[in-house]
């Protein structure tokens, strides 16, 4: 039996980038169990640490050694491997020479084929300690760095310097370079708390020593559960609630070894300005958690989180609130320059802003996106004329200071700003929700006149890039149009609005005339947002078979689609499912091994079998109903009906050839399928169910 040992790797490096931590940990640990595997070194669980200066991997019970195996390798054939006198062939001597023996050292090998050279030997497994170091050189080269750098003399590159290195199986250090530097069993504590070095005695003591000596809490999601409890804590003393931002809260957790939460302050007189904008600085910029009353609203306090327990955290709060204040009164300056000119007076330098070289100005978008908006307006029973007051103004926040300095606050800062001016408040909640939703999970425009700005913009970009051949690539999407297409299913589906997707994309496509190169535009766009469908489902839970049948049918009003989706996973779910599931997806190929080679309609007066006249009587009597259910876009209930056709189905199945030698029964019974599929075919491909 093969011993095992525990394994220890930490590559120190200079302070990494916080964003890119988490995947950084995810990918090495990934790779260095994937090299285990390859290695063919049995191990038992790996656990990964991750903080500003270091990565870490321990993993439990990794095998000393590979396995001993029983290598055999066939060689020529014995006739070819010796002449008539018995002596060797070239052949023979070349094989003997590759496996390091002799001719008369190899073995024979019997198969069906007939007798062969072979040679058999027993391949000693190597140690766990040669291996190891090349596993973790690998796997760091293997890291998603975007742009690796160098530093000093070295050849050496990775995402920040590299100080030292733990290689470590049990207590003993693997004598080893990885990154060109020689591997030990000392780490850094702290920066400040303990920057000597500190020696790691066993791998599985490695976060404790480092937490107990080195002042730092190397397991990325203790230091987060860390962050968020002192954070909550501490709001809950100042009398308010944390707004905690996941993303916000992984960076600071990725910027911070050694967490101390502290709470300051800031004057009420910023809270004038919009809390978004205020709110957008303590995050972005300074990296502090904001907080907000019992009511909702902005409180003029906020949280950071030092990386250093102080002996004087007032004097650390103090400076905090100092760098704050100038942040806060750009904010002020901007909130104010900005509203001496309404939203509406910056339509015309719109003209000056290019939205994309071979699509125009952001101007020429507007007046596409008006004409867009006013469109979907009138079939969604919104107003016209507030539709296109949103459109025109849409993108004049754009070019606002605010903005300028707060991306982030594009549309918010519109919705204020038309507020300001007096537009009607319909108008303004549009320019904010015009961009949701942002993300996946997030909050959809809740009026119809947002609605219809949010999607004739959306479908314009969509058009519009595709039409000039620069759809997305692999995970290329400069544009987001994957987020875009998946924005307007959203809308037009949880919303509930019944609009046919290709004559919208027809629209657009009309409304950008020449620019468009691309002649089928039309075509390629209805093809990528529906397939965007599949992703949308498939999120919900939606079995991929359901959405292959809805999807063959190709229905163009995604409210329609998701009508039948349901419908179908219903009709999945009876008893009778599987077996007429099946009888269509037998009668498509006996369709299309027929060639078209059907009767116009079906004869009742050439049945000679009784399966066939019970499924047409039954067909008959179910089909003005089914068909009217299937109209009124009842899908479910007419599903729910025909499933009472099994018997029959499953009846003229057992008892009738379809394929008759008598060309006009054939012809007839096809025709009498061919109905029974069309009738199925309008809810979806039932075919394509598995069970």
């Amino acid at each position: 039996m093969i011993d095992s040992k525990d394994f220890l790797v930490e590559i120190g490096t200079e302070e990494l980038p916080p964003k890119a931590l988490p995947t950084l940990i995810k990918s090495f640990a990934q790779e260095i169990q994937r090299g285990l595997d390859s290695a063919e070194l049995s191990f038992a669980e790996v656990h990964e640490y991750a903080a500003p200066r270091r990565l870490a991997v321990w993993v439990e019970g990794v095998a000393t050694r590979q396995a001993d195996k029983q290598i055999e390798r066939r060689g020529p054939a014995v006739a070819a491997a010796f002449d008539a006198e018995g002596n060797p062939s070239k052949a023979a001597q070349g094989f003997a020479r590759s496996c390091g023996v002799e001719v008369d050292q190899l073995a024979r090998m019997e198969t069906a084929k007939g007798s062969w050279l072979c040679f058999r030997a027993e391949q000693k497994g190597a140690s766990a300690t040669d291996l190891l170091p090349e596993i973790v050189s690998n796997a760091l080269a293997k890291l998603p760095i975007p742009k690796r750098m160098r530093w000093g003399s070295r050849d050496t590159e990775f995402v920040r310097p590299v100080h030292w290195v733990i290689l470590l199986q049990d207590s003993q250090v693997i004598p080893a370079q990885v990154m060109g530097i020689t591997a030990d069993n000392k780490t850094r504590g702290h920066r400040f708390h303990h920057p000597e070095a500190l020696e790691i005695s066993q791998p599985a003591r490695y976060a404790e020593q480092l937490k107990d000596e080195g002042y730092v809490i190397a397991d990325f999601s203790e230091r987060r559960a860390t962050i968020r409890h002192q954070v909550e804590t501490l709001a809950t003393a100042q009398g308010g609630t944390a707004v905690i931002d996941a993303a916000l809260l992984d960076e600071v957790t990725a910027l911070v070894e050694w967490p101390v939460a502290l709470a300051g302050k800031f004057d009420e007189a910023f809270l004038d300005v919009p809390h978004e904008a205020l709110i957008a600085t303590m995050q972005d910029n300074q990296k502090y958690f904001p907080l907000v009353s019992a009511s909702g609203g902005l409180m003029a306090r906020f949280i950071t989180v030092a990386n250093i327990e102080s002996s004087d955290p007032e004097t650390v709060i103090e400076g905090n609130e100092r760098v704050i204040r100038p942040r806060f009164s750009d904010a002020v300056f901007f909130w104010e320059q900005d509203r001496k000119q309404t939203l509406a007076s910056r339509v015309e330098a719109l003209k000056t802003v290019l939205f994309q070289k071979q699509l125009g100005t952001l101007y020429d978008k507007t007046l596409r996106i008006q004409q867009l908006a006013a469109f979907v307006a009138t079939q969604i029973g919104a107003d016209q004329v507030d539709a296109e007051r949103a459109a025109w103004l849409s993108k004049c926040d754009l070019l606002s200071d605010m903005v300028n300095e707060f991306p982030k606050l594009q549309g918010i800062a519109g919705r204020y700003y038309a507020q300001h001016d007096g537009e009607a408040e319909a108008v303004a909640l549009a320019l904010d929700e015009q961009y949701l939703p942002r993300h996946a999970g997030d909050d959809l425009p809740a009026g119809g006149i947002a609605q219809a700005l949010a999607i004739a913009d959306k479908i314009d970009t969509v058009v519009g890039i595709f039409g000039i051949g620069q759809k997305p690539s692999g995970t290329r999407d400069p544009f987001g149009l994957r987020r875009a297409s998946l924005g307007i299913l959203r809308i037009l589906i949880e919303k509930d609005l019944d609009l046919d997707l290709k004559a919208l994309i027809e629209k657009a496509r009309s409304e950008l005339g020449d620019r468009i190169e691309d002649p089928d535009v039309v075509i390629h766009c209805f093809e990528y947002v529906q397939e965007r469908l599949k992703a949308y489902y498939q999120d919900r839970g939606v079995e991929v078979d359901v959405i292959d049948a809805v999807m063959a049918q190709q229905p163009a009003r995604p409210v329609d689609f998701d009508r039948r989706v349901l419908a179908v996973m219903a009709f999945k779910q009876l008893p009778e499912a599987e077996s007429l599931a099946a009888a269509n997806k037998r009668i498509q190929n006996i369709l299309r091994k027929a060639d078209g080679d059907v009767a116009d309609k079906v004869d009742p007066g050439l049945f000679d079998a009784d399966a066939e006249q019970a499924l047409y009587t039954q067909l008959e009597s179910m089909e003005s109903q089914a068909s009217a259910l299937f109209d009124q876009a009842r899908y479910e209930e007419a599903l729910t009906l025909l499933a009472g056709l099994r018997g029959s189905v499953d009846q003229f199945f057992d008892e009738v050839m379809v394929m008759a030698d008598d060309e006009a029964l054939k012809r007839n019974r096809l025709a009498l399928l061919a109905r029974l599929s069309q009738l199925f075919l309008r809810a979806g491909d039932l075919s394509r169910l598995r069970h």
